[in-house]
């Protein structure tokens, strides 16, 4: 995984000007494509169906980024906090944070060297993460170690199979008729199999509850049409927000997210 690690560039996230908030970049889509799903998905688990009160509950998003997903945190209500290495990315989320009159903490660490206290955080964000990291094992384990007893860990990750090579990699990346995203911002050697992160979850103290597909809402014909609209520059990623969304599904093949929740047997560690 390392030696694949050395192969994703992540220099859109260090970018001296804003690449989050700014509607014609393709970070943009983790807000209007992909937010409304998840935040969707995790207030259900969270809220429903485990009744956590965010009011008095701390949580902790891990690579927050310029806090796109870590702002809808806070307005559910939790004391926020949001953790990232990328310092350019932390001053776009400060700076947002400011102007939507949020009040979120943030700081500069990575996933595998978490600067909290054991048993700190009641709820753990992870999202578009997991198949970015250096060291995958260690990342779990650290939010295993913050995460409070009975505390919950929500993520959401990108499946290893051919279909999420052709999508996720080819048309998204290399294929320049279609492509949206910088190539190699994603690596398909580093996505991670649904079974493979249960077992790690296991590992490191945790019972993993749930695995929720996402697909697009849009046939995949439709989809290349209005991606081959912005590659030409008659669209931007503002107007391919509005059309191109991430809906809930039983297919796993491209994405996922779900949830576990770490036990109170701490001896099991």
């Amino acid at each position: 995984m390392r030696q694949n690690f050395n192969r994703i560039d992540n220099s859109i996230y260090h970018l001296e000007n804003d690449q989050w908030w700014q509607p014609d970049s393709v970070l943009y889509l983790l807000k209007t494509s992909m937010n409304p799903v998840r935040v969707g998905y995790f207030a259900k688990k969270l809220f429903n169906q485990l009744k956590i009160v965010p009011q008095g509950s701390a949580a902790l998003e891990v690579g927050c980024g310029g806090g796109i997903l870590c702002e809808e945190i806070a307005r559910m209500g939790f004391d926020t906090t949001g953790i990232d290495p990328s310092a350019q990315s932390l001053h776009f989320a400060v700076r947002h944070a400011k102007t939507s009159g949020l009040e979120i903490r943030y700081e500069k660490g990575t996933g595998e060297a978490l600067p909290f206290p054991e048993n700190t955080y009641d709820v753990i964000f992870c999202c578009d993460v997991l198949e970015h990291v250096y060291d995958l094992p260690s990342v779990i384990s650290e939010i295993s170690r913050v995460l409070k007893p009975g505390g919950v860990l929500c993520y959401d990750t990108i499946n290893r199979t051919f279909i999420s090579k052709m999508i996720a990699i080819n048309v998204a990346q290399r294929w320049k008729r279609w492509a949206f995203m910088p190539p190699n911002l994603h690596v398909w050697e580093m996505f991670i199999k649904p079974e493979e992160l249960k077992a790690l979850l296991k590992l490191n103290n945790f019972e993993w509850r749930e695995h929720q597909g996402t697909e697009p809402n849009l046939c995949y014909p439709q989809i290349l049409y209005y991606l081959r609209k912005r590659a030409k520059g008659e669209w931007t990623y503002e107007d391919l927000g509005e059309k191109l969304l991430l809906v809930e599904s039983t297919d796993m093949n491209i994405m996922y997210m779900g949830f576990a929740i770490k036990n109170n047997d701490v001896a099991a560690i």
